[in-house]
């Protein structure tokens, strides 16, 4: 036996591909995505050099504008929403900046985190889960802080299902602080809700193509406002693939610096060419429409929300489960059996409650079919309003 022979690795032993079932997916992300934006996906390669990428990155930039509300470059990467944090933080800061970060869950506490990470000084401004951030609050402790270079915070917290009145302490923090650098993530809410990134003066706001985009998972858009743009000027944190001079450069040529996910943009093409269709007030009223539905619904099951009716989330509804329900039993039940994938709990919340997902692409037979199910398996496991 030769040592090439000793060393060689097997052909892997592997569980056979299925075809996957047809589901009511009512997670908050992915989410389903129309058939004809899925046929975008089955066309053939391209030059990603060449002027038919070039004429998609010019629709699909100049379209990001008009639902980001601004007139600075929607920059596209081929990345998840996380990615959206880490750019922010890295293009923005230097080691040791004092930045101030507003959480309100589990998102809100990664992008802490990764601001931590990057070596700035984070001071952290919480509010227990379920909750939004209260204004009041915030400026009391704005004002017994050191001097700082940023604030941190999520506009919809798809962890809790919040919202927070991002237009109200945005205003809040340019009058403490004018020169403050504002980063939002808005990963579950751009395209859903109202977001105007320059008439609130927000200095950097990204999402991510496989929440209210209808596009599957794989892009992140991020655009920055000439007060970001200047901090970027002197910014000293390491980057590279987020360095959106870079990134920039080659927008103008209608270009990326490195290799694009091309079928991603060919489903996005399409996908913001419908949502043009249907009109960005007319999908600020579906997603209201529905929030008000299924939270509607949950009550008249007998069931708590997590956020009062004030801060809910028009793109996810997190429910608590009853204390005599087996959350992980409930949820495998109606995924295994009626074909209803529904959202669990993150870190403390594991197992306590259930989150509904509705932006993005549905109908509201989806989730009236959603919550009949629910209601259904509810029953079945003994629970009684």
């Amino acid at each position: 036996m030769t040592i090439r022979e000793q060393k060689a690795i097997p052909i892997p032993q592997v569980e056979p591909r299925r075809p996957i079932p047809e589901q009511n997916l009512r997670i908050p992300g992915p989410t389903p995505v129309p058939v004809e934006v899925l046929q975008q996906l089955a066309q053939p390669m391209i030059n990603h050099r060449g002027p038919e990428f070039a004429a998609i990155l010019r629709r699909v930039t100049a379209r990001l504008q008009y639902f980001f509300q601004t007139a600075s470059p929607v920059l596209t990467y081929s990345a998840s929403g996380t990615a959206g944090q880490e750019a922010a933080v890295s293009n923005l800061f230097s080691p040791g900046d004092h930045v101030v970060a507003i959480t309100i869950g589990f998102f809100g506490n990664r992008l802490a985190t990764i601001a931590e990470r990057f070596g700035l000084q984070v001071t952290r401004i919480e509010f227990p889960w379920g909750e939004a951030a209260d204004p009041t609050t915030v400026e009391a402790r704005l004002k017994s802080l050191a001097p700082y270079r940023g604030v941190l915070m999520t506009h919809n917290e798809t962890s809790t299902g919040v919202t927070n009145d991002l237009e109200t302490l945005t205003a809040l923090l340019r009058r403490l602080n004018p020169d403050a650098l504002i980063v939002v993530d808005a990963v579950s809410s751009l395209g859903c809700i109202p977001l105007e990134m320059d008439p609130w003066d927000l200095d950097v706001v990204f999402t991510s193509s496989q929440k209210g985009w209808m596009t599957p998972p794989g892009l992140m858009m991020i655009a920055a406002s000439p007060r970001a743009w200047e901090a970027n000027k002197t910014a000293k944190l390491p980057r590279y693939y987020f360095d959106w001079e870079l990134a920039r450069k080659y927008l103008e040529k209608w270009q990326h610096p490195t290799t694009p996910a091309v079928s991603l943009f060919y489903a996005l093409d399409l996908a913001l060419e419908k949502m043009l269709e249907e009109g960005r007030e007319a999908i600020f009223e579906r997603h209201q429409r529905i929030g008000n539905y299924v939270r509607w619904r949950a009550k008249e099951m007998g069931l708590r929300l997590l956020a009062d009716h004030k801060n809910a989330s028009d793109t996810v509804t997190a429910v608590l489960t009853p204390e005599s329900i087996d959350t992980k039993a409930l949820l495998s039940t109606l995924r295994e059996q009626d074909h209803v994938v529904f959202g669990g709990g993150q870190q403390h919340l594991e197992g306590k409650i259930f989150r509904v997902g509705h932006l993005g692409f549905f109908q509201e037979v989806d989730l009236v079919e959603a919550m009949d199910k629910m209601e259904m398996r509810l029953q079945a496991f003994g629970f009684k309003a």
